[in-house]
């Protein structure tokens, strides 16, 4: 696949304990990327972070099973990333959800 050097960034903004059809929401939006023929997707996990209600979640050693931030970032054409829009309408209960215009330097697989 080749990406056009003018693309979006779709990122979504959850907790990790999120869920959805009883799994992490956040596997089953990268499953549905996957599904759609999506580009990619990369789950990052935060240490640290606060959202609409203010509530800090953080990872301390000894509180290692907190509901931590959870951010998937999807890089693709924004025709692409509008497919998967409805099914993220669906699903993101709480959270943010943000598109902005990216420039693709290089995007490979063999």
């Amino acid at each position: 696949m080749k990406l056009p050097e003018q693309g979006s960034l779709l990122r979504i903004f959850i907790g990790e304990t999120d869920q959805y059809n009883n799994k992490a929401l956040y596997e089953q939006i990268v499953l549905k990327a996957r599904e759609l023929n999506l580009a990619g997707a990369t789950v990052t996990r935060g240490v640290m972070g606060f959202g609409a209600d203010s509530r800090m979640h953080n990872a301390k050693l000894l509180r290692l099973s907190e509901d931590l931030p959870v951010i998937i970032e999807i890089v693709d054409t924004e025709e692409n990333l509008n497919k998967l829009i409805p099914f993220l309408d669906e699903t993101v209960q709480e959270g943010l959800i943000t598109v902005e215009k990216v420039r693709v330097v290089k995007y490979r697989h063999s």
